[in-house]
């Protein structure tokens, strides 16, 4: 699936964040990649930008699916799956 027009562009303002992609390929990143860099390294503003057009719901979706996933071992800094999960755990109902 592609991402929308909105997303590509939020990716393009956060370039740095795939520092590891092709410049081409970097607009088309799976969504759940997307989610996990964000989470990681990007500003609060960029952050609630993806939650604007992605859907706050999708994002905790796929946060909660990635750290279940991985069980003892997921790419989140700790502070940050700490922080993330305690936040969508408040703000997102079905994860309360």
């Amino acid at each position: 699936m592609e991402n929308s027009i909105e997303l590509k562009a939020l990716i393009r303002k956060n370039a740095h964040l795939f520092w590891y992609s092709k410049e081409s390929e970097k607009e088309n990143l799976p969504l759940p990649v997307v989610v996990e860099f964000f989470l990681n390294y990007a500003n609060q503003e960029d952050i609630k930008s993806l939650f604007n057009i992605a859907g706050i719901e999708k994002v905790a979706e796929i946060f909660f699916t990635q750290i279940n996933m991985w069980e003892h071992r997921s790419n989140y800094l700790p502070v940050m799956q700490n922080f993330f999960t305690l936040y969508f755990k408040k703000y997102v109902p079905q994860y309360s």
